[in-house]
């Protein structure tokens, strides 16, 4: 018997670092057991250069990365998704579409790397940080039993993953 592949669905508002960050880690992470897509609200168009540089850095994979509409995926014909993770606070704050097969969501908001101004190191050691926090949570969500967890446990499993160190929300209480 064959064991299920989960579909889940990073989202960002511009799908241009945070989304693609986590989307690569799960491509290479989950392989097997998990198909990894991200999109935005208001997606930039094109991939911020940091991400790529820091994913290539680490090995992780950057083919095919784009930035596009999360309407992709409310069409009929896309995947149909089991998880849906907003990674940025903006994007948990919008209307998101109608996601057929209605799949688990959760928030797990971080910082915006790309929103670091100064010199290029800062930028890349922002991208860097982004991409810890996110392999730290993607790490202990591929690690749940999914298959044999109720729907309320794994719901507020999924919650708690979002209030993990790196959390925007914690950042924004504390301020």
């Amino acid at each position: 018997m064959r064991d299920q592949v989960y579909n889940v669905l990073f989202l960002c508002t511009g799908n241009s670092a945070r989304s693609v960050l986590a989307e690569s880690i799960l491509r290479k992470d989950g392989a097997g057991r998990f198909a990894a897509f991200s999109a935005g609200s208001q997606p930039k168009g094109t991939v911020n250069p940091f991400a790529l540089k820091v994913l290539t850095s680490l090995d992780y994979p950057t083919e095919g990365m784009r930035s596009k509409s999360w309407t992709e995926f409310a069409l009929a014909g896309a995947p149909k998704m089991d998880f849906v993770f907003t990674v940025c606070d903006d994007a948990a704050g919008e209307t998101c579409p109608v996601w057929p097969g209605q799949p688990m969501t959760a928030h797990w908001g971080i910082e915006d790397p790309a929103a670091v101004q100064g010199a290029d190191i800062a930028k890349e050691a922002a991208f860097v940080q982004a991409f810890r926090y996110l392999k730290n949570r993607i790490s202990i969500f591929t690690s749940l039993p999914l298959a044999s967890i109720d729907k309320l446990a794994l719901g507020k499993k999924l919650r708690d993953i979002g209030q993990m160190p790196g959390s925007s929300a914690l950042r924004n209480q504390a301020s």
